[in-house]
């Protein structure tokens, strides 16, 4: 059985699949939208409108490079306030024309750059995480990689969330947390065990609702059986939570993470 440092490096390998990866393999006509109609557009999220099968859907995704200089482009997926902006205007369409929204997690946590911060990184994660609680269509979060601090959590707000069971999820790294709490980051193998982050302990936390195995042989070798499984998991709860009417929907919503919380 792996440890929990060993799934966070699992998590953030550079050939694991990214966020484009799983779009391109479960839905059809991904039409990807730019901009947060304020400052610009952060190719770290990757944004749009798709079909899952016969169901429009809108896609929110963090985006990492698969090389050197394509990290450089998604800034290491990293996202800036115009990304979770982008992310929320697209949320909102998507409430507007009753389009269930996915999101793919997979960041080590918000851009900390002064840039990031004097155009509202705070902000934009807190609205971001209080405009999802009360959206009135479906939301299923799935965590694909890393999912570290308010980077994650400012897509992470849904009825659903589902974790491959090599990823990882916290509210933040396990080198931030060693720095903290002992002060020391080469402390961080520790403090990934101590933290609960990988997927097995935070479905007995009850803080993730479904765990997407993966095969021995690696993500990437076994990818159309991950996507095909995954498919299947979003498009059954997508379902059932269309059957729910608005008020019930958001009240389940809202005593999951009052629970979490």
């Amino acid at each position: 059985m792996k440890t929990a440092w060993e799934k966070v490096q699992i998590a953030r390998k550079i050939d694991r699949p990214k966020s484009s990866d799983y779009i391109n393999a479960i839905f059809n006509d991904f039409i990807e939208l730019h901009g947060d109609r304020n400052y610009g557009d952060d190719k770290s999220i990757i944004a749009g409108i798709a079909y899952l099968d016969e169901i429009p859907v809108t896609i929110i995704g963090e985006q990492k490079g698969k090389n050197a200089k394509e990290n450089i482009t998604r800034n290491f997926g990293m996202p800036e306030p115009e990304g979770y902006r982008k992310a929320l205007r697209l949320m909102k369409q998507a409430e507007k024309f009753n389009r269930p929204i996915i999101t793919f997690i997979d960041t080590p946590g918000a851009f900390p750059g002064i840039g990031a911060e004097e155009r509202g990184q705070g902000e934009a994660i807190a609205r971001n995480i209080m405009e999802m609680s009360n959206l009135k269509v479906p939301i299923i979060c799935v965590v694909i990689g890393e999912g570290s601090s308010g980077g994650a959590l400012a897509i992470g707000v849904g009825d659903k969330i589902v974790m491959l069971e090599n990823a990882i999820y916290s509210i933040l790294s396990p080198e931030g947390f060693a720095s903290i709490l002992y002060k020391d980051a080469s402390k961080s193998k520790i403090a990934a065990s101590e933290m609960k982050i990988t997927a097995n302990d935070l479905k007995k936390l009850e803080l993730i609702d479904e765990i997407i195995k993966e095969p021995k042989e690696g993500i990437t070798q076994k990818f159309e059986e991950i996507t095909s499984e995954l498919k299947k998991y979003i498009k059954t709860n997508i379902k059932d939570l269309q059957k729910l009417d608005t008020e019930m929907l958001l009240v389940k919503r809202y005593e999951k993470f009052r629970k979490i919380y």
